[in-house]
């Protein structure tokens, strides 16, 4: 990305646009110049928590998480340029998509929040699966409604406002009850051009309804990228600015969910592109040419930030586990006093030892389910690690199993879209795991069967595209004609992007063939773990 200007002119104009992303395990603001080239981050680490049944976060933990994170952002910046900014061109929100934050009518949360986590909703999104003739995974906002209704729970009656974790904090930081497209079509399904809910899906849905409200009347409004979301009010600027520095009046972009940040990330919002976004979930998005001919309950039916159709792989076990691991073989690193001990360089010796593996990770197989998976039949998870006695077990078979562990769940549910003849130009992922260079993005290939482009922004992930995203409708409310996502993406964010693509290796297909195929054998395990080892009561 082109870098010739001046931070600390653009910090004094106000000219930079913020970015900020709530993942499940860190909290991450992004601030960018206008061509998008990163200015400075901040990040708060959090973990969600099992609270009655349910994967959750306080409304507390969210607060007080993007305070720190902003707090640590304006300190990278007076650190780095000496400026501390209190305006900005524009500013956007997103999140971990789906899940149920409901209110009642005096705006007071009836639950606590319920995550994408969750496996709860089962026998809801078959029932609404079968009504609608719509895929409704177990995630989706619509999904927890209907089972909290199954399961007579008393607060259904007052519901007044259903929303999403980036529709949450945008409410509170703008006023306005609005969603960007993507996040909203992991709500309730919408219309083939992305501006509306399917009003004859909202009709069945209220002749299934126990609540007497229209669903329509709990739904956030519907906006798209580049269109205004709203402008900082004077509470939200306190909310976010503990100092109570931050000026208001500030242009917000409609709030996104994950996998729109993770599409403009990796530029691929255009039909027949794709991405792969790794975190602690994986999902992949095939921007559709046309529509699917069948009904997946394996594929997710949602949009891009401007509305197009996408088919999405998601699974709920991405690159946590793995991380976890390398977290321990940081601590020996500590204890052994190596010289580099940083996050960066104990990921590459281990990553990297994963390409010096048998390609079938020889007889060694890793589970990554710390929840359960939609898309291999399994309501819980257990973290497990196994083998054949002849197996060998060194740190490369154990950590090739770990990175082929993360892409296995997506491999099985990207065999469905295979079935529909979904053809992509290209594929690119981003996430953290990425920052080793060739190795996941190396093994991601050879799962997928397609070659894999990391762009140089790949590990600045879902805060970054967030940015990007706010940007854009600071630029789409000053142009007199502004121009498309996809293009203004090509022609202004990644026209002199650095990227690095890698095909699938023979031996590398081959060898994840083995794996995936022991894998699929070895999964009958998992449900006894579960029952063996029940989750630890909070």
């Amino acid at each position: 990305m082109p870098t010739d200007f001046d931070p600390k002119q653009l910090l004094a104009a106000g000219d930079t646009s913020l970015g900020i992303e709530f993942g499940s395990t860190r909290i991450k603001a992004c601030l960018v110049a206008p061509d998008a080239t990163p200015i400075a981050t901040g990040v708060h680490e959090w973990e969600n928590q099992l609270v009655d049944g349910h994967w959750s976060y306080s409304l507390e933990s969210i607060w007080s998480g993007v305070q720190a994170a902003y707090t640590s952002l304006i300190k990278q910046c007076e650190e780095k340029y000496a400026f501390k900014p209190t305006r900005f061109a524009s500013i956007g929100v997103s999140a971990m998509m789906h899940g149920y934050l409901a209110f009642d009518a005096n705006d007071e949360l009836l639950v606590p929040f319920r995550t994408w986590r969750d496996t709860t909703t089962g026998p809801a999104a078959e029932q609404l699966t079968k009504a609608f003739k719509v895929n409704i995974p177990l995630r989706w906002s619509v999904a927890h409604y209907y089972q909290a209704m199954l399961d007579q729970e008393p607060h259904v009656a007052d519901v007044s406002f259903l929303t999403t974790l980036a529709g949450y904090v945008h409410w509170k930081l703008t006023g306005e009850k609005v969603l960007g497209v993507g996040d909203a079509s992991g709500m309730f399904p919408l219309n083939s051009d992305g501006t509306e809910y399917r009003l004859d899906l909202i009709e069945i849905f209220n002749k299934m309804s126990t609540s007497e409200r229209d669903i329509k009347e709990l739904l956030p409004a519907i906006r798209t990228a580049g269109q205004s979301g709203g402008k900082l009010t004077e509470a939200g600027a306190k909310l976010l600015d503990p100092t109570g520095e931050l000026e208001p009046g500030i242009l917000f972009a409609p709030p996104e969910g994950d996998a729109g940040t993770g599409m403009v990330a990796t530029n691929a919002v255009k039909p027949r592109t794709g991405n792969v976004s790794v975190g602690t979930s994986i999902f992949l998005m095939a921007v559709l040419e046309n529509p699917l001919k069948h009904l997946h309950p394996e594929i997710d039916l949602v949009t891009t930030p401007d509305g197009h159709p996408v088919a999405m792989v998601h699974c709920n076990n991405g690159a946590d586990e793995l991380a976890r691991w390398v977290d321990m073989f940081r601590e020996v690193a500590q204890l052994l006093n190596a010289p580099d001990t940083s996050a960066d360089a104990v990921y590459a010796a281990t990553l990297g030892a994963a390409l010096e593996g048998e390609a079938d990770a020889g007889g060694v197989f890793a589970f990554n389910n710390l929840a359960g998976e939609p898309v291999t039949h399994l309501d819980g998870g257990r973290p497990l690690i196994t083998r054949s006695p002849w197996a060998t077990l060194n740190l490369p078979n154990f950590m090739r199993a770990q990175v082929y562990s993360t892409f296995a769940a997506l491999a099985i549910g990207l065999e469905v879209l295979e079935t529909e003849a979904v053809q992509l130009d290209v594929l690119s992922a981003h996430g953290g795991v990425f920052r080793t260079e060739k190795v996941a993005q190396r093994l991601l290939a050879a799962a997928t069967h397609t070659p894999i482009t990391v762009q140089d922004s790949a590990s600045e992930g879902g805060a970054w595209g967030m940015a990007v995203l706010a940007a854009y409708s600071a630029y789409c409310q000053n142009a007199a004609t502004p121009q498309p996502l996809a293009e203004y993406l090509t022609g202004t964010v990644f026209a002199s992007a650095a990227q690095e693509t890698i095909a699938p290796s023979a031996a590398d297909e081959r060898g994840f063939a083995t794996f995936l195929a022991g894998y699929r054998q070895a999964l009958t395990i998992q449900p006894h773990a579960i029952r063996a080892l029940p989750p630890r009561a909070l």
